[in-house]
């Protein structure tokens, strides 16, 4: 960002989530850059605060719609691959999703080439007459280092391992709630993986031969994602791995594809859900902290997929102790999973299922798995709810 910065004024950057530092985003920058993020992460939350930078709420899988309606036109694009193979092709490695649509609708594309970049399976091969200028690196990939699950979200595991079938079709994404439920599921049989994204979790089970995808009737056989985020040991894994297919986003997670598979248990978090099965997602009351990425894409599509169950996983309290079972969202909280495409809602004290429940009878199944010390409280809200006591 400081080279040329000052030689640059009003460009629009537009991107999904980053890792490292957003020297970009720093408020010197304020006249050269203007950062739009369809995905927050932490580099960029503070920006998105103060307002130094944007934030698109969007389902991921019509953030391609976007580009390829004009939109969000681009100019340029800029992309990390891996170098050209004998036959000119590059790949897109670790992130197809977006980035493929990306590279058909922009007028230019700057290419970092990087031989530490694995080379993919899927629809993230480039050939290089479409790269308009290539950057030779050879530097490590950002590392995901895997982290051991807590007492509480082990516990979320084993209770999100009780709804999980065999031959069951799984989407979760990253952290130590995935972690714990990938951990207890060594005895499950012909698993497979339709998934946004996954990480190292998934190589224990596929090398077990626990992940198959035999039962899958889309992409039979084969694990499909859209990018992952891991160590070297997951970035050597899906290295020219056949079995593992890099698809566009809007193909991995189009609802009306995601339910032809049988049994897809979809499981998503949430920072609160409130009495009648409103879930934020994206934001700590107004101020936003991550995005709406592909939570409703899976949660609709594991809906109507035969044996499907949309799962919202989240601790019982935050770190503060204050409950994340909640009357009423906060104040400015965007509710990513609407209460009607609720189903299923976990915390360390047990499960609560939703579907087809009224409002009263949501709330107490909500309470019931609330941490106990909240239980009177929100008990007492309920009561004082003309709406939720009627029953």
């Amino acid at each position: 960002a400081e080279y040329g910065a000052d030689e640059l004024r009003n460009v629009e950057l537009i991107h999904l989530h980053t890792e490292g530092s957003a020297p970009y985003a720093d408020s010197k920058y304020i006249n050269s850059f203007k950062v739009n993020n369809l995905f927050v992460g932490s580099n960029l939350r503070a920006a998105v605060q103060e307002g130094r930078a944007g934030y698109i709420p969007v389902f991921l899988s019509e953030v391609p719609l976007l580009f390829q309606r004009n939109i969000l036109p681009l100019d340029v694009v800029l992309i990390n691959v891996s170098p050209p193979d004998k036959h000119g092709y590059c790949s897109l490695g670790t992130s197809v999703d977006v980035a493929i649509t990306a590279v058909e609708c922009t007028k230019k594309v700057i290419a970092q080439s990087n031989p530490q970049m694995p080379r993919t399976h899927g629809d993230g091969l480039i050939h290089v007459s479409c790269i308009d200028s290539i950057v030779e690196v050879d530097e490590p990939l950002p590392v995901l280092e895997r982290q051991q699950p807590n007492q509480v979200e082990s516990q979320i595991g084993k209770f999100i391992t009780t709804l999980i079938p065999d031959g069951a079709t799984l989407q979760m994404g990253i952290g130590n709630i995935p972690n714990a439920i990938l951990r207890e599921l060594t005895d499950h049989k012909r698993l497979g993986i339709h998934t946004e994204l996954f990480s190292d979790g998934v190589i224990d089970l596929f090398e077990r031969g626990i992940i198959t995808n035999e039962e899958k009737k889309l992409y039979k056989n084969l694990m499909v994602v859209g990018f992952v985020m891991g160590t070297k040991r997951l970035y050597d894994f899906i290295d020219d791995n056949p079995m593992v297919e890099f698809l566009r986003i809007e193909n991995i997670n189009d609802p009306h594809i995601v339910r032809q598979n049988p049994k897809v248990v979809a499981i998503n978090s949430a920072i609160e859900v409130d009495l009648t099965g409103q879930v934020a997602a994206d934001s700590i009351g107004s101020k936003v902290y991550s995005g709406v990425g592909g939570q409703m894409d899976f949660m609709r599509g594991a809906a109507l997929s035969e044996g499907g169950k949309p799962i919202i996983a989240l601790p019982s309290t935050t770190s503060k102790g204050l409950s994340r079972i909640v009357s009423f969202l906060k104040p400015g909280a965007g509710v990513v999973t609407t209460r009607a495409h609720v189903h299923y809602v976990v915390t360390e004290y047990g499960v609560a299922y939703l579907y087809g429940k009224n409002l009263h009878q949501r709330a107490k199944e909500l309470i019931r798995i609330a941490h106990p010390m909240h239980q009177e409280e929100l008990s007492k809200a309920v009561m004082n709810s003309q709406f939720l006591s009627l029953w």
